[in-house]
Order: structure tokens, then sequence, then C-alpha cells
């Protein structure tokens, strides 16, 4: 596949960069020979392959849903400016148009 110059530029819109534009000939050549990559990768035929979601065969261990640190709030609440009913207050930094 062949870029053009404004294929590029509307990329580099499209991703909010700066491209200098000495640099668009190895830039094109870099971005053809990925597409071409993936055009090979396409074309491979894939109907007989199963998808996975994992190249190895794992499971993920499960632990034991238990209680493993004990409740520290009023320590971890002591240099708080302000707590209010166990919970910290905080400023409101959100205000609604009227």
């Amino acid at each position: 596949m062949s870029l053009k110059n404004q294929d590029l530029e509307q990329i580099a819109y499209l991703a909010r960069i700066n491209i200098d534009k000495d640099k668009f000939p190895s830039l094109k050549k870099e971005l053809e020979s990925i597409l071409e990559l993936v055009a090979k990768m396409d074309s491979v035929n894939t109907e007989s392959v199963v998808p996975m979601s994992h190249p190895l065969d794992l499971s993920q261990p499960l632990r034991k849903d238990k209680v493993t640190e004990k409740d520290d709030r009023k320590n971890l609440q002591k240099n708080a400016p302000s707590i209010k009913a166990g919970l910290f207050m905080v400023p409101k930094v959100i205000e609604v148009e009227d």
C-alpha cells in the first residue's frame, strides 16, 4: 500500500502529533512496511484456528474471601482535616450552574 503525504498529514492530525515534513519519507517507508505486514497477516486462513484468550492453558487461582487486615480506620483518619460518620469530608469541587 502506498501512502501519500496527505495521508500522513491526516494521520498526524488525528493523532494530534506534529511531524516535520522532512521526516515524511522515512515515516512513509515505516508505515508502509507495517501495513504490508498487516496485509500478510490478514491473508492467512484462520478458519480452523480456535480462538483463545491466552496462549497457555492457565486458570486464575481464586483465593478465599476473608479479611486479612484489621480495621484501622480511626488511626488512618487521625490526620484528616474533617470527618463525619467515619467518612472523609472533602471540599466541594464541582459547582452547579443555575
